[in-house]
């Protein structure tokens, strides 16, 4: 899931670049909640694997 947030951000940079602003706005907010989605998930898998392990 990391790498399509890497992959969106770097979508909207070169949209950005090229002066794409809806298509950037739109894989900037795409990369910004898979990034959320990546960080709760890797918190989770944490806390849940220290549980279980112990």
């Amino acid at each position: 899931m990391l790498r399509y947030t890497i992959i969106f951000v770097i979508l909207a940079i070169v949209a950005g670049i090229f002066g794409f602003g809806g298509i950037a706005a739109g894989a900037a907010s795409i990369a910004k909640i898979l990034f959320f989605i990546f960080i709760v998930l890797f918190i989770l898998s944490l806390l849940f694997g220290k549980r279980f392990k112990a």
